[in-house]
């Protein structure tokens, strides 16, 4: 199908298009399909987002702006409580810190939460706050080859070269 022919029914679902689609602080993209349009929001992949259009009931290849008023309702209703509806395991924050519950957090609470969770981190002085501190790598990673910010190490050419021509003046 080429971009030229007009779909069924193209002016009308023009009309009825929203642009955005607003899942608590973040504006999703409603020209593209539930399932691509709720992976921009941070904390649900791909799999997440399939789990979600399943949950609520909605055909996750359909436009999202698209949808009627209750389908979005329930899509934002299951984001909201995504906890609820899939086995612990599966949810981003297991066993809180403070609250000792197992939740799923989205979108710039995200965000905030992993900055509380560092600054926590740094301050107790655990082994990864003193890594973040010192900006190394975290997760165990190698560092003796990668990870380097002070510069090329190696042999500088042009340097030698430089040597050796002032070398045979003198």
């Amino acid at each position: 199908m080429s971009a030229e022919e007009p779909q069924d029914g193209s002016p009308e679902e023009e009309e009825n298009l929203r642009y955005f689609v607003r899942i608590g602080q973040t504006d999703l993209d409603g020209t593209k399909t539930v399932e691509r349009s709720l992976t921009d929001m941070n904390g649900i992949g791909q799999r997440t987002a399939r789990i979600i259009a399943d949950t609520a009931g909605v055909d996750r290849n359909a436009t999202f702006g698209l949808l009627e008023d209750d389908e979005i309702e329930s899509v934002v209703d299951v984001v909201e409580n995504f906890a609820e509806h899939v086995p612990e395991w599966m949810v981003n924050r297991q066993k809180d810190f403070y609250s000792g519950e197992n939740e799923h957090i989205v979108g710039s609470d995200l965000n905030q939460q992993r900055t509380q969770d560092i600054n926590r981190m740094q301050m107790i002085n655990s082994y990864r706050g003193v890594r973040h501190q010192r900006g190394q790598k975290v997760r165990g990673q190698r560092t003796k080859s990668t990870g380097r910010t002070e510069g090329t190490i190696g042999v500088n050419v042009e340097k030698i070269r430089e040597d050796a021509e002032g070398g045979d003046d003198e």
